[in-house]
C-alpha cells in the first residue's frame, strides 16, 4: 500500500460513485482513479478532484499496481465482469448492492474472492447504520422476549430505474436488514407485485413474506409508486416493540415497553385462556449521529488492514440475492411459496 494507505479506484461515477469519491477522500485512503463511460461524468470528476486520474477504461485502473482496492458503483447488471476482473487483477472489492441479479453468478464471485484471498464487501449500507446496530442490541437483550415478526417498508415516488425493478432496487436493503437482525436467512418466501407505471414486466410495487426458523415472519413492502416516503423497520416481540425510522432525525429508534401474551385463567366463561396486555413506557434511546456510507467504507478499509471478514461479505450478499431471486420467482407465480435451502461459504 502506498504511504501506508490503500490506493483506491472508483468504477462508476454516478450518484453513488461520487459519494464514494467524497467519502474515500475523507478517510485514510488514496483515491487514484475514477472510471466512467460518459465524458460528462469524467469531466465532472476531473473538475472536482483534479488529482484523481480519470478514464473510460476500467482495465487501465486495474493495471495500476498502486491500486489496492476497487469500489464498483455501476448498475447491478454490470457487476459480474467488473468484480471478476478486479479480483483476477488482485484487487480487493467494495461493490454496490445487489452483488449481481442472480444467485449463481453471485456465488461464483464469493468463491473467486475466497480463492484469491481478497476482501469482497457488498454495500448493504443499512448494516452500518447506527440505528440498525442499536436495534439489534435491543432485540438480542432478554427484555425483548421472543421475536414474533418484523415488518419493513421502503416507499417513495421513484426514482424509477431501467435496469432492474423496484424489488431488486429496494428490497435488498430490507432482506439484508432482516437477516442481520435475526442472524438467519429465510426458509421460504412468497410475494406478489404489480406494474402500474407503464412497464408491464417491470414491477414497481412488491409485497413479500419471508418465513424464518422458529415461526418468525418477515414482511417487506417496497414501492416506487407511493407518494409517502417511508424508510421504516418494525420488530415485534413478546415483551417489546422496536421501531427504526430512518427519516426521523430526532427519534430514529423507539422502544415500546408494551406487549400482549396468553395467560391461563380459571374463569370458564372467559375460556381456557385470556389475553394479558402489559402497558409500559415508550423510550427513545440515543443513537449516534454518523454517516452509514462512511461507516461502511471505514469498515472496508479496516478489513483490508486486518484481514478480517467484513460484516457484509460476499457470502452474506449471496444469501440476499438468492432471497430476492426467490421472491421474484414467487411474484411471477402469483404468490406461490418458494423454498430456499441453506447456503454459505463451503456449502
Amino acid at each position: 500500500m502506498s504511504g501506508g494507505t490503500p490506493g483506491i479506484a472508483v468504477i462508476g461515477c454516478g450518484y453513488w460513485g461520487v459519494n464514494y469519491l467524497r467519502v474515500m477522500s475523507e478517510l485514510p485512503a488514496t483515491v487514484r482513479w475514477a472510471v466512467d463511460a460518459t465524458a460528462e461524468r469524467r469531466a465532472f470528476v476531473a473538475g472536482r478532484y483534479p488529482r484523481i486520474r480519470v478514464t473510460a477504461d476500467y482495465r487501465e485502473a486495474l493495471a495500476d499496481p498502486a491500486v489496492d482496492a476497487v469500489v464498483i458503483a455501476t448498475p447491478a447488471t454490470a457487476h459480474f465482469p467488473l468484480v471478476r476482473d478486479s479480483l483476477a487483477a488482485g484487487k480487493h472489492c467494495l461493490v454496490e448492492k445487489p452483488l449481481t441479479t442472480d444467485g449463481e453468478s453471485s456465488r461464483r464471485l464469493a468463491e473467486l474472492a475466497d480463492e484469491a484471498g481478497r476482501t469482497l464487501l457488498v454495500g448493504h449500507t443499512f448494516l452500518f447504520n447506527a440505528g440498525i446496530l442499536r436495534m439489534k442490541e435491543v432485540m438480542r437483550a432478554p427484555s425483548f422476549g421472543r421475536v414474533y415478526y418484523l415488518h419493513a417498508t421502503r416507499t417513495n415516488l421513484g426514482p424509477i430505474r431501467e435496469d432492474v425493478n423496484a424489488l431488486w432496487d429496494l428490497a435488498p436493503h430490507d432482506v439484508a436488514i432482516l437477516d442481520y437482525l435475526l442472524d438467519a436467512t429465510p426458509e421460504q418466501v412468497s410475494a406478489v407485485g404489480g406494474s402500474f407505471l407503464g412497464h408491464d414486466d417491470h414491477e414497481d410495487v412488491a409485497f413479500a413474506t419471508l418465513r424464518y426458523a422458529g415461526g418468525v415472519i418477515g414482511n417487506i413492502h417496497v414501492s416506487w409508486a407511493d407518494p409517502n416516503k417511508v424508510r421504516e423497520v418494525v420488530a415485534v416481540g413478546s415483551e417489546r416493540r422496536v421501531v427504526f425510522d430512518d427519516l426521523n432525525n430526532l427519534e430514529r429508534l423507539r422502544i415500546f415497553e408494551k406487549g400482549v401474551a396468553y395467560a391461563q385463567t380459571d374463569v370458564d366463561s372467559f375460556g381456557e385462556f385470556r389475553l394479558l396486555v402489559r402497558d409500559g413506557d415508550i423510550i427513545s434511546p440515543r443513537v449516534e449521529a454518523s454517516e452509514p456510507l462512511k461507516n461502511q467504507c471505514a469498515h472496508f478499509l479496516g478489513a483490508l488492514a486486518t484481514g478480517a471478514r467484513p460484516r457484509s461479505d460476499g457470502w452474506a450478499a449471496v444469501d440476499v440475492v438468492r432471497v430476492i431471486e426467490a421472491i421474484q420467482t414467487s411474484m411471477r407465480r402469483d404468490g406461490a411459496p418458494v423454498a430456499l435451502a441453506p447456503v454459505g461459504a463451503g456449502a
